[in-house]
């Protein structure tokens, strides 16, 4: 696997992420704010993918990350990891990567995913990936597009 900056032609793998977690996260393949989001992180090259070592005939990502660069309080915006490649490390190498690119302490580093009661909560295993990764709960935020609830998680970076 490879992480790197995310080129246009990503974008219908970015699509295909999305597909495989709307019954999480609300729609997105067609939504044009979506859209814009993604060809704007890959404009202002702050979107990463991880794609496989050996090329793939059929193109797909093993994952994808927009990432809000903005210091002092840095921000995950989205990462999916494929159905096929969950629990293989894929998430933790964009983050890891997106870390050294953009993040310099004394920083932070804030991201929303699916508040405790959320069925995605343990599903998808977010709100545990982000523990192993040193984030910690914070407080409620608004609920997601779909309804579920939604908890802001942050990480301090020294």
């Amino acid at each position: 696997m490879m992480v790197r900056l995310a080129e246009e032609q990503d974008f219908p793998g970015f699509l295909g992420l999305a597909a495989e977690v709307e019954h999480w996260f609300g729609p997105m393949v067609e939504d044009t704010g979506f859209h814009d989001a993604v060809h704007e992180h890959i404009r202002r090259a702050t979107a990463l993918v991880a794609v496989p070592s050996e090329p793939d005939p059929l193109g797909g990502l093993l994952g994808g990350l927009l990432f809000g660069a903005q210091a002092p309080v840095h921000h995950v915006h989205w990462l999916v990891v494929s159905r096929q490649a969950r629990t293989s490390g894929v998430g933790r190498e964009l983050m890891e990567d997106a870390m050294r690119r953009w993040v310099r302490g004394p920083a932070g580093i804030e991201v929303v995913t699916f508040g405790a009661d959320h069925p995605g909560a343990w599903a998808s295993g977010a709100r545990a990936f982000y523990e192993r990764l040193g984030f910690v709960p914070a407080e409620a935020v608004a609920p997601g597009p779909e309804g579920g609830s939604r908890q802001l998680f942050r990480r301090a970076v020294d």
